[in-house]
């Protein structure tokens, strides 16, 4: 009984339907559609399951997420990363404070301080080094041929550029001229946060960005946290870089000219908060101070 009712189903699913549409003044039949109720079920699913396939690729793929509650937009990102940082910086900020206030306790009490340690890994492990908060006096004498052969070594290497641009790499920074890069406000100075390897200067949009020195272009191009980025190899291996740029003007393997123009000022990339440049100066793969050396 049951399969019997089964296949009457099957079989009113496979009936064919006929629709058609006839002009209403010569009646004649303009167009016929003849279809089952299996086919309308199976076009109907076909349909709906493109449907969720095209609006997730859309969603994924575009956009459109960021309006999707929940959804963190690339500032919202940016603002986790900075808070992060800030939250961690506070943590050792709190240990470093509850340590002295242990201390203080300490003396209080008339025992002895424990020694702070900045930072631990810089902590020598000698087996012979003397106990850190236990200094022992030394005491250095120059004998008449230490004395003798210091100044042989002085008088010979007085003249010798490259002894001293190793030597004392101050010395040539000192003695060279930087152009500034953009006239403007700094806002975020070298090492502030932790690990800002350069400045933060602020200037309308569309601010020209010149070139600190003569030099060769050695990268420019996109990035996706500090968007468009150019940067110059310039001689005493010294390397500038300017980041968030709105338009770069050189290419890689461009001359550039003291003063002459290399960007424009922007908001590209994730880590930037508004229209700003940041600036990094690199001598000798070290990170530089660029407001010890130019005067923004």
């Amino acid at each position: 009984m049951a399969d019997s009712k089964g296949k009457r189903f099957f079989e009113k699913l496979k009936n064919k339907y006929k629709l058609a549409i006839f002009n209403e003044q010569t009646y004649q039949e303009v167009l016929v559609i003849r279809l089952s109720r299996l086919n309308v079920f199976t076009i109907v699913g076909a349909s709906a399951i493109l449907l969720i396939v095209l609006v997730i690729l859309l969603i994924a793929f575009t956009g459109l997420r960021e309006y999707i509650p929940g959804y963190p937009d690339a500032n919202q990102r940016l603002m986790i990363v900075r808070n992060a940082q800030r939250v961690d910086s506070l943590f050792v900020e709190i240990e470093k404070r509850n340590k002295f206030i242990d201390n203080v306790q300490h003396i209080i009490r008339g025992g002895v301080p424990e020694e702070i340690v900045e930072n631990p890994e810089e902590q020598s492990e000698d087996v012979g080094s003397p106990a850190i908060g236990n200094p022992v006096d030394v005491e250095f004498s120059r004998s008449e041929e230490d004395s003798a052969f210091r100044a042989l070594v002085e008088k010979e290497e007085k003249y010798n550029l490259s002894y001293s641009a190793e030597m004392n790499p101050g010395t040539v920074l000192e003695n060279t001229f930087f152009f500034t890069p953009l006239k403007g406000m700094v806002v975020n100075r070298f090492g502030d946060p932790r690990g800002h390897f350069g400045v933060d200067i602020v200037a309308g949009p569309g601010a020209r960005v010149s070139a600190v020195m003569d030099g060769v272009v050695v990268f420019s191009g996109w990035t996706v946290e500090t968007g468009y980025v150019i940067q110059v190899q310039h001689a005493n291996n010294l390397i500038s870089s300017y980041k968030h740029n709105e338009r770069l003007l050189k290419s890689i393997g461009d001359h550039v000219k003291a003063g002459e123009a290399i960007a424009h000022v922007g908001n590209s990339g994730e880590l930037t908060t508004g229209p700003h440049l940041h600036f990094e100066l690199w001598y000798n793969g070290m990170p530089l101070d660029p407001q010890e050396y130019i005067s923004f």
